[in-house]
Formats: C-alpha cells, structure tokens, sequence
C-alpha cells in the first residue's frame, strides 16, 4: 500500500494546481429553456452565460483564462451554442464568435468597458485576473441593485475592432 496515497499534492513532490477550468468541465445550455431556467433559478450569483462555440479558438481562450474557481462565490458559468439554441440570437443580437452575458436576479446587468458597447463582451479578454474582476465588479455592482457598472479597467484601446 502507497503511503503517498492520501497525501496533498504537495506533500507528494509534486505543486498544488488549481483545477483547470476549460470549456467541456462547464455546463452547458442545450435550449433556450435552459438558458431561461439558468437565468431565473439563480438569486445569490452572478449568472455568466458564454454565447458561441466551443470550436472556435475566440471561445476557447476565453476560457482557458477564466480561472472560474476563483469567481465560484460569486458567480455560475453556462455555456450556450448559438447554433444549438439559436433562440437568443436575434433578441440579444450574438453576430459576434463568442459573446458574454451577465445576469443577475433576472435582469441583464450592463458593464461599462469604455467600448460604447455596454451590453456584453465580445472578445477574448486575455487577463485571468481581468476577467475575474469584470465578474466580481459586476457581483457588487448587482447587488446593490445597478443595471449599469463600469468595468475596473478602460479597454477603450486595448481592442481594436
């Protein structure tokens, strides 16, 4: 019997890591039922629902940087195929490869990103930790019953469209 076995990673040599959060550990909608229910069920979190593909490379990224473990307090993650629940896609206007959408208590909570676009996030932010403080702005901003926050950091000129 290994006496490693039940051991913390560290102790076996080997860095703790937090667990990876990539696109096929996190639930996805298959209908726009779903998408409604997610919207509605949750009252405490922020409801974050990505709209796009898993395929595309803009999606992907997305996630990979994501570090959803630190923002499971406040916030639950949905995955949405604009193919496979193409119900949203016109009242939400989703053209773009990967949108993201945040919702809290049944209302869609707008950010301020200084991109004059206030309704979602349509490219793959490269920052974990910038991400993680758009959903926590957004969390504290909610909760004291905003419709519109503004974003901890300008990205007026960090995406050119």
């Amino acid at each position: 019997m290994d006496s490693w076995a039940g051991a913390p990673a560290a102790a076996r040599g080997h860095p703790a890591r937090p667990p990876r959060c990539l696109q096929y550990m996190l639930p996805h909608l298959h209908s726009g039922r779903q998408v409604d229910q997610a919207i509605l069920s949750e009252e405490d979190r922020v409801v974050v629902i990505r709209f796009g593909h898993d395929w595309d490379p803009t999606s992907e990224k997305k996630w990979q940087v994501t570090g959803c473990f630190k923002v499971k307090n406040v916030a639950v993650i949905y995955l949405a195929d604009t193919t496979e629940v193409p119900d949203f896609n016109k009242m939400y206007e989703l053209y773009d490869p990967c949108t993201v959408m945040l919702f809290f208590r049944n209302r869609h909570i707008m950010i301020d990103l200084g991109t004059g676009n206030n309704n979602r996030i349509n490219w793959a932010v490269e920052d974990k930790q910038e991400l993680v403080g758009i959903i926590e702005t957004v969390y504290r901003g909610a909760r004291k019953g905003r419709g519109l926050v503004v974003s901890p950091k300008d990205s007026s000129t960090k995406y050119r469209y």
